[in-house]
């Protein structure tokens, strides 16, 4: 299963935000759509990546408060990104290893979507439970033992 599989299922909508916004800006657009990330677009190119995680580490910076902050001052500069052709393993060791929660997906230069690290694991489960229906479909059609060894003797 590759990338391009989740973002298939899960729609194409974007969120971003501009480097030049304030970040309380930011901040509540991600809380009035319930959004646990936004790609941070500068010029048409993902120039970084926010996420709840940068937000609390910058009000900690700032002492409790969102303050002036911009969000090129609190976002990842250099977020972990993969393709549509990455496989969903190597998605989820990336995002193991690096403690990613949210991955924009790119085409070259092109942002076609984010997936996070629910995105993944609802796309493994899904799998797994389609191969254990499609397994007990073939266990239960099983041949009978006994119409099998009375075919055997007949020879």
């Amino acid at each position: 299963m590759q990338v391009s599989d989740i973002l298939r299922v899960k729609g194409n909508t974007l969120f971003t935000a501009q480097p030049d916004q304030p970040l309380m800006d930011a901040v509540s657009f991600m809380a009035d759509k319930d959004l646990g990330s936004l790609v941070v677009m500068d010029r048409g190119q993902v120039s970084g990546m926010l996420t709840f995680r940068e937000v609390i580490q910058q009000i900690v910076k700032n002492g409790g408060q969102v303050g002036n902050t911009l969000v090129s001052e609190a976002m990842e500069a250099k977020p972990l990104v993969c393709s549509g052709a990455t496989e969903i393993d190597e998605v989820r060791r990336m995002m193991l290893e690096h403690h990613a929660r949210y991955m924009p997906v790119m085409d070259d230069q092109m942002l076609m979507g984010v997936i996070s690290f629910y995105d993944v694991a609802k796309a493994v489960v899904d799998s797994q439970n389609f191969e254990n229906t499609m397994l007990k479909a073939y266990i239960r059609d099983w041949p009978d033992a006994s119409s099998s060894d009375a075919g055997n003797a007949k020879q």
